[in-house]
């Protein structure tokens, strides 16, 4: 019998598959198709402090190995998310689930973790400093070494979970701001999130998206994804979620040996809504055929 079990920072999963935020929303949803509690976890919607409405539509552009999106980050704000979101989920999914926090300050993300940081069900806050699709916020701490550890400082000195830090992959040396989170006190990284890309209509010769630019994400992307887990495996020693384009068990596998201790898997869901619980069936026998026991002995494996 092999172990697919892995510990991401003391929060330990039965497997290492995790629906990426804004590819599952709050879980219920998939919830009516099959019983979502034989995830590892999930990370729920992008939250910020605010309500947001999220950017003007067209907000999607299909693309060959994938697909360009510009939500902006759509959600019901914080409160809402723990008095509404929480309690439905909790209904239906009974493992501790990843918080995705989103801000547009330094202020907003550290007043935003320290409430979902209460929340008895939530097992570990992943902080969003890298998503694209926002004008105002994200990107600007993303791609900065100091201004990303600067988030990360204000984050943990008000949360007692886990705290991970999604990065941007659209930066010059993701492993020097891996680092900076890391000796900023972040318990674990995510990466990476989307590459920026738009589609042009050729009826209309406009951009296809109404924010014109959005991240890029899919199949496509998974080399660039694999190639960053494996830098910043060797840049720090805290653990790694690694995604980007993962839609095969043996893609996990793949990210596994690059260095990622669990995955995240989102566009593929919005092809296939099965296709974590398909991976999650799938990898037991890929493990044995590969002769891997345990899926910790692998981590890092490749390098």
């Amino acid at each position: 019998m092999v172990d697919t079990k892995v510990n991401l920072s003391g929060l330990v999963l039965d497997n290492p598959i995790i629906p990426a935020s804004g590819t599952f929303g709050f879980g219920y949803e998939f919830a009516e198709i099959y019983d979502i509690n034989i995830l590892g976890s999930f990370s729920f919607k992008g939250t910020t402090l605010s309500s947001r409405f999220g950017n003007p539509t067209p907000r999607i552009a299909e693309c060959k190995s994938g697909m360009i999106n510009s939500v902006g980050l759509q959600n019901p704000g914080v409160d809402k998310v723990i008095s509404e979101e929480l309690p439905q989920l909790k209904q239906c999914f009974h493992k501790p689930v990843i918080a995705n926090i989103s801000g547009f300050s330094v202020e907003e993300y550290a007043i935003c973790s320290e409430k979902i940081d209460k929340v008895p069900q939530v097992g570990l806050i992943e902080v969003n400093v890298s998503c694209p699709n926002v004008h105002d916020g994200g990107m600007t701490f993303g791609t900065q070494a100091e201004s990303a550890a600067e988030v990360t400082r204000a984050v943990k000195a008000v949360t007692s979970k886990p705290v991970y830090i999604k990065l941007s992959p659209n930066v010059t040396d993701i492993a020097e701001i891996a680092k900076a989170c890391e000796e900023a006190g972040a318990d674990g990284i995510s990466l990476i999130n989307t590459l920026m890309g738009m589609r042009i209509d050729l009826n209309t010769r406009k951009p296809v998206i109404a924010n014109k630019i959005g991240g890029f994400s899919g199949d496509a992307i998974f080399p660039v994804a694999l190639r960053m887990v494996y830098q910043v495996y060797e840049a720090v020693k805290i653990p790694i979620i690694g995604l980007g384009g993962i839609s095969t068990a043996r893609d996990v596998i793949e990210m596994m040996l690059a260095g990622a201790t669990a995955v995240q898997i989102g566009s593929a869901n919005l092809i296939n809504p099965y296709v974590c619980k398909e991976i999650i069936e799938e990898l037991p026998a890929l493990m044995q055929s590969l002769d891997i026991n345990s899926l910790t002995e692998i981590i890092g494996g490749a390098h």
